[in-house]
């Protein structure tokens, strides 16, 4: 975990309170008011309340669409005539999909080769020309802007613009509309974008009411580029390294989006992969929200402590989930690791006499202790093994730490020797 704290002051770079105002009025044309939810399972863990925004559920999955829309309604008609373009593996690529369908402009969107087959299929859709081409989203973005420079298409980035910026604080002032007398806000990381306007609206908003609101964001910690440019005082580029949170994995903050942070956001927190599929199954679980990795990064400060680490009473809070979009393959490693990290599954070795009835007796066992075996592995060959035994490895799913337990005392005391791996 790192957490690196400023001093938050007035920005002199970011958008106004009217600016912003405005876009809001622009982007409430297409983006749903998305709700917040309470959550009792973390407002018990935060010693506060913590409400979640559902961002998750808005339109194409994202809060995406708000930047996008906003940007592109300013463009002129002879930029419209030319079309836009714009690169990306995801929610950025639908939401300038979206945005151009419902504005009547051409769009082309550069995807890396290994793109989730649902967020192509939802980009295509959306009326968009996919060009795809790299194994990362690198060399789609160096497509995209030669493809600016040769035809003439205005290149619409992710997250370093005035106006996606000031599209993507619409959000801040949707929080508080919900939730007037909010006193913290977490927010998702990668370039900058959503925070950097979440900060400016919410800020803004309260200093005109004499309070202050806390802004912490959340990176994850194979992709936080922040802390190290916060230290260093400009923005600075990392290497990233492996995350399940793709959606923020920037190696390196927008400039303006940075003088933003820099100025407003009071904290700058981090969190690990396993954090992260802890929290997507909660939500599941408790809340019955499908998030994806990056938009789950905020729960998963709360549930490693990352959170309560900052040693101040936060207050009502409001957690930004900033997508949906997950591929439902990654869901299901996502979750199996969940289930595992939750210490949910219990694996076991069983050496047995090589005699009938014995696998039978044992998934008796098991199912007397309540637990549901979810993998088999009978053999008789095997370092360690007699010629009369049999090895017997099962995995079980258990409801945590007490339920495990519960099942290797049953098997002992049937006179079982099991070996939990």
């Amino acid at each position: 975990m790192t957490a690196v704290s400023a001093t938050p002051r007035p920005s002199a770079v970011g958008p106004s309170l009217d600016e912003i105002e405005d876009a809001h009025a622009v982007v409430g044309r297409v983006a749903k008011h998305t709700p917040v939810e309470t959550s009792t399972y973390l407002t018990e863990l935060l010693g506060s309340q913590v409400l979640l925004k559902c961002e998750n559920l808005q339109r194409t999955g994202s809060y995406k669409i708000r930047g996008a829309y906003y940007m592109m309604s300013k463009l002129s008609a002879d930029e419209r005539a030319r079309g836009v373009v714009a690169a990306s593996a995801g929610n950025h690529a639908q939401g300038v999909a979206f945005a151009a369908r419902e504005l009547g402009v051409k769009s082309t969107i550069f995807m890396p080769l290994g793109v989730a087959l649902p967020k192509l299929q939802a980009t295509r859709d959306y009326g968009a020309h996919v060009v795809l081409g790299g194994a990362t989203v690198d060399e789609p973005l160096r497509a995209a802007a030669a493809f600016a420079r040769d035809t003439g298409a205005v290149f619409v980035p992710p997250f370093d613009h005035p106006d996606v910026v000031t599209g993507q604080a619409a959000l801040g002032l949707d929080i508080l509309d919900d939730v007037p007398d909010v006193e913290t806000v977490i927010v998702p990381i990668g370039g900058g974008g959503l925070i950097a306007g979440v900060a400016a609206a919410v800020k803004q908003r309260a200093r005109g009411e004499g309070r202050d609101i806390r802004v912490i964001g959340v990176q994850a910690e194979n992709a936080a580029s922040y802390p190290v440019s916060l230290s260093a005082g400009i923005p600075t580029e990392i290497a990233i390294g492996s995350t399940i949170a793709d959606g923020i994995a920037v190696s390196k903050p927008g400039v303006l989006n940075f003088e933003i942070v820099k100025d407003l956001v009071d904290d700058v927190i981090t969190v690990s992969d396993d954090d992260t599929a802890r929290a997507i199954l909660v939500l599941l679980e408790r809340s019955k929200l499908v998030v994806e990795p990056a938009g789950a990064v905020g729960v998963a400060a709360i549930l490693s402590g990352a959170v309560q680490a900052l040693g101040a009473d936060l207050g009502r809070t409001v957690v930004i989930l900033s997508g949906g979009n997950i591929d439902p393959l990654l869901m299901q490693r996502v979750v199996a690791a969940g289930l595992e990290i939750s210490d949910r599954y219990l694996n076991l070795r069983l050496m047995l006499p090589d005699r009938p009835g014995q696998l039978a007796r044992t998934s008796e066992l098991i199912a007397a202790a309540n637990a549901n075996v979810v993998e088999v592995l009978h053999t008789r060959s095997g370092h360690g093994l007699e010629i009369n035994q049999v090895e017997l490895q099962v995995s079980v799913e258990t409801r945590g730490p007490d339920h495990k337990a519960e099942v290797v005392r049953i098997l002992r005391e049937a006179g079982y020797d099991p070996i939990v791996d």
